[in-house]
C-alpha cells in the first residue's frame, strides 16, 4: 500500500504540508524511502514517483535529508501528540496506558509506511536534525515512562523497572509498522486492541 493509499481520518495524505507540489515530493519520498531505504533512493526517483522533474525538488527541498527530516519531524509530533494526550488524560493509570497504546499502535498500522521512514530511517539524518528528532522521541519515552510510574504509585501496576518497561512497550508498538498488512486478517484497531491487553499484562495491571 502506498503512502497516498494509507488513510487515518485524513482526506489528504500531508495535507499540512503545502504548496501541492511540496505535498506531491513528500508522498512520493515516503513511497520511495520505504520501499528503497533512504540511501538507495535518489531525488531522481522521488522525484519521477511525483511527476516532476529533478529540478523541480530543488525548489521545494534543498536537499534528500531536508525531505527525511520534515517527514520524520511530522510524524514524530503527531505520535507524541498521542502518547502525551492520554498520559495528560483522565483516567486511571490503567485506562491511561491502554489508550495510549491502542492510539500508538492504531496510529503505526494505519500509516505503517510513513511510519517505516519515521521510525527506521533515524540515522541517515544528519547530527542538529538527529538531534532534534531524539528529543522528541525521548519525550515520548518521558509520557509511557511517566504513565507506568503512576500506575506504580497507585499500586495499579507491579514493574521493577519502570525506563525498560517504557522502552520495551514503545518498542512493541513501533514494531507494528515493520510487519503491518492492509490486507491481512486483523485491521488497526484490532491490533491496537490486542496490544493494548499485551502491554497490561507486562505492567501486571491490577485489573
Amino acid at each position: 500500500m502506498s503512502t497516498a493509499e494509507e488513510t487515518d481520518g485524513e482526506n489528504t495524505p500531508w495535507a499540512e504540508v503545502t504548496p501541492e507540489a511540496a505535498r506531491r515530493l513528500l508522498v512520493a519520498a515516503v513511497d520511495a524511502f520505504a520501499e528503497r531505504g533512504y540511501h538507495a533512493t535518489t531525488t531522481r526517483d522521488i522525484a519521477g514517483r511525483a511527476g516532476m522533474s529533478p529540478a523541480a525538488l530543488y525548489i521545494h527541498y534543498k536537499t534528500k535529508e531536508e525531505l527525511l527530516h520534515r517527514i520524520s519531524r511530522i510524524g514524530h509530533d503527531r505520535a507524541l501528540t498521542l502518547l502525551e494526550s492520554a498520559a495528560d488524560g483522565e483516567g486511571t493509570a490503567t485506562e491511561r496506558l491502554a489508550g495510549a497504546v491502542r492510539a500508538f499502535v492504531r496510529w503505526h498500522a494505519e500509516r505503517h509506511t510513513t511510519a517505516r521512514v519515521v521510525q527506521y530511517e533515524l540515522d541517515a539524518l544528519g547530527p542538529e536534525h538527529r538531534t532534534e528528532i531524539v528529543e522528541l522521541r525521548r519525550r515520548s519515552d518521558a509520557a509511557v515512562r511517566r504513565i507506568i510510574g503512576e500506575g506504580v504509585a497507585a499500586g495499579e501496576f507491579d514493574v521493577p523497572d519502570v525506563p525498560g518497561t517504557a522502552l520495551a512497550v514503545l518498542s512493541l508498538c513501533i514494531d507494528v509498522a515493520r510487519w503491518f498488512n492492509a490486507q491481512g486478517s486483523r485491521t488497526p484497531d484490532e491490533v491496537g486492541e490486542l496490544y493494548a491487553g499485551l502491554v497490561l499484562r507486562m505492567v501486571a495491571a491490577k485489573r
